[in-house]
Order: structure tokens, then sequence, then C-alpha cells
């Protein structure tokens, strides 16, 4: 790589990080056309410009007893990252971290070691648990893109430039088409009910959760005989692994590749696992529950660790239940039908719910964060070196 050409080192480790990076590469390369971009991530960030050292799915493995399994893959990423950091013709001016912090806390370590300053994207929930983290970040972290209001008041006096940047997915949180229109375009009957199965983006979560969501369709099949279900397909996922278990559950489920806003906002209600995911339904404003399963060993773990009231992201922010959570062995397929029976048969439940989500909505702020990021990065560049020795 020429040496006059500012590098910059992204690591994305899962399907809504391939998503901030591409919209930050985009944003950078409008400030700075010669602006040279690579590192871990998916198929958005290489269309924007990034030439991907590893795929974000090496990493995109979720809970203790998951890590453990994957672990020599995510080892090998480990080494081609620091073998990026040290060499001379690939060593980067800047490192963008986005989300995943058990392993990219790691990442800005070897970055402070190699001089190299570090810009993390969408700070470790260090408010759900622990808190002790915010410490170690100051000490690895140059600036620190938050985005959520409450989250710079955690690092209140520490070494680190901690900024509110708003929340990305306003930057791109519209659907290409009508719901009208995606359901001709797709066949779908305007009279019958449209259910949006979310099963996750991670191989873990497809593994626990894909058989409960299917269970689930099969009973509001029962329910509603002419229903149609769209299953958007994450960038990263194995279309074919999908496939294969929708043929067993014998049901007629829809896999599109539309962007998630346009897919969900066809539908009437979702079903849809703990994540990202949940606040990009409710920008579009589509009724939803929130579910989650993992490995027994990993939450019996994380049920002692985490110290939040709420599990979903939306209900997070709108700082009370607004959707409901089924958790582990709650998330069982007859409690997910019927909370997606109660939302399409109670017009008061369904309308309550809509009001939430359009309060959710004006909660998280302006368009515009792909670009507040890309300027922080844009003030590490120009810095030059990494002053937290």
């Amino acid at each position: 790589m020429p040496e006059t050409r500012k590098k910059i080192l992204v690591v994305a480790g899962e399907a809504s990080g391939d998503i901030l990076g591409a919209n930050m590469i985009h944003a950078a390369l409008g400030i700075d056309p010669e602006l040279l971009f690579y590192g871990v991530g998916g198929p958005r960030m290489q269309s924007a410009g990034c030439t991907l050292l590893r795929p974000a799915s090496d990493l995109a493995v979720m809970g203790l007893a998951e890590v453990l399994r994957h672990l020599p893959r995510i080892w090998s990423v480990y080494r081609d990252i620091k073998r990026a950091l040290n060499s001379s013709d690939e060593r980067p001016d800047v490192v963008v971290l986005i989300d995943s912090p058990d392993f990219n806390l790691r990442i800005a370590k070897l970055a402070r070691k190699s001089g190299v300053p570090v810009l993390y994207y969408v700070s470790p929930q260090v408010w759900a648990w622990r808190r002790g983290r915010v410490k170690t970040i100051a000490r690895d972290v140059d600036k620190l893109a938050a985005i959520l209001p409450f989250e710079p008041e955690y690092y209140a006096g520490l070494d680190i430039d901690v900024r509110y940047v708003g929340h990305p997915l306003l930057d791109e949180a519209e659907a290409d088409t009508s719901a009208v229109e995606f359901r001709t375009q797709h066949d779908l009957d305007k009279s019958e009910p449209v259910i949006g199965l979310l099963p996750g983006s991670r191989r873990n979560e497809i593994h626990y959760a894909l058989p409960a969501v299917l269970e689930a369709a099969q009973l509001l099949k029962q329910r509603y005989p002419g229903v149609g279900f769209l299953l958007p397909v994450a960038s990263g996922l194995n279309q074919a692994l999908l496939q294969e278990s929708i043929n067993a559950s014998g049901l007629d489920v829809e896999l599109v590749d539309d962007t998630i806003y346009t897919s969900v906002a066809a539908c009437d209600a979702v079903i849809a696992v703990s994540g990202t995911v949940t606040l990009q339904i409710a920008l579009v404003q589509t009724p939803m529950v929130i579910i989650y399963k993992g490995s027994p060993f990993t939450y019996a773990i994380g049920k002692h660790l985490v110290s939040i009231s709420h599990f979903g992201l939306p209900n997070i922010v709108a700082g009370r239940r607004v959707i409901r959570e089924l958790l582990q062995h709650e998330a069982n397929p007859e409690a997910i039908a019927a909370e997606i029976e109660h939302i399409i048969d109670s017009p008061d439940y369904r309308n309550s719910m809509l009001a939430d989500l359009a309060e959710i909505r004006s909660r998280m702020g302006t368009p515009g964060c792909a670009e507040r990021v890309a300027r922080m990065v844009m003030e590490l560049s120009e810095k030059g070196s990494f002053e937290k020795r």
C-alpha cells in the first residue's frame, strides 16, 4: 500500500457491525477518497471499498460455550490482525473497532502496544455488566463513538474522548418499497397476516432459536391457514442450512434478500432474536416479540452477571417494557405463537405497541451518525500516533 495514503484497519465481527462499518467507510471516503480500508468484515464493507483480510463470519459466535468451540478459528483471526499491526506494509494509521467487545478489546490492547490510535465504535455495554471495563477501555482506546445518549457518563473523568454520535440505524432506516408493493412483488395475500421470522445472524443463534421459531410458525399456520412467512437472510448466513431446516418443518417460508427495513415493513408482526435487529424493526414500527435462546451453560452464567431490567434494545431505549421478551425456557413455541396472535388479534394491544415504537424512534436522535464517526476517524488519522503509552 502506498505510504502517502492513510490506511484504516476495521474489525467488525458480525452482520450488524458489517452494516455500521460500510456506512462509516462510505462517509469517510466522501471526506477523503484516498483513504484505504482493510480488515475483518462482511459483504457490505467489502462493497463499500474495504479489502477483507478475513470474513466477519469467522468471529460471529456468541457465548462462552460457543467461543470455546470455535477458539482455533478466532485465534487465527487474532494472529492475522496482529501481523497486520506489526507489518511495515500493512501497518494502519488508525484502527476502528466495531462492537464485539470480547474480541475487539484485545485488539485495542494490541494496537496500543503497537502505537496505533484506536476508535471504538459502539460502546461495550458497561451499563449492563462488567462496569469495571471502562478503565481498560480508557487505557487502550483514544476515541469512543457512543450510540446511546446515556453512555458517555460512564466514562466521565477518564482519559478518553467519548462522544454521543446518535444511532447509526437512522442513517438507513427506510423501506425501499411500500408494504403493498412488496407483498405484490412476493405474491403475498394482502388479506392474510404476514409474519417475519428473524432467528439471528450468528451460527449459535440459528442453532438454538430457529427450531423454536419454526415450531411457533407451525402453530401460527394452524391458527391462520393463509399466513405468509418471510425470513430476511442476514449477510454471512448459510442460506442452504436455513432452507434445509425450513424444508424439514414443512412450512412455506420465503427467504428474502431485500433490506431488513423493506421486508419487515411488509410484515404484520415479527418474531426476532434479541439484538440490533430489534431496533431495526422498531424503526419501521412493526410490532414484534423478542426472544433469546442460547446454550444452557452460557445463559446460566449470563443471568447472574447482567444487571439490567430489560433485555431487548427497544425496551432499554424506552426505559420500560414495550415489547414482550421471552428468554431461554420461556421462548417456547407456544408462548411465541401466543404473543404473535395477541398482536394480530387485539387492535388495542397492537395500537399501543405502535405508539410506543413511534416514541422509541423519536428518542434515537437524528441521522448522520456515520459521518460523525468518519470525522472522528479523520481526527485520529491526522494525529498520527497513539498518545497513551
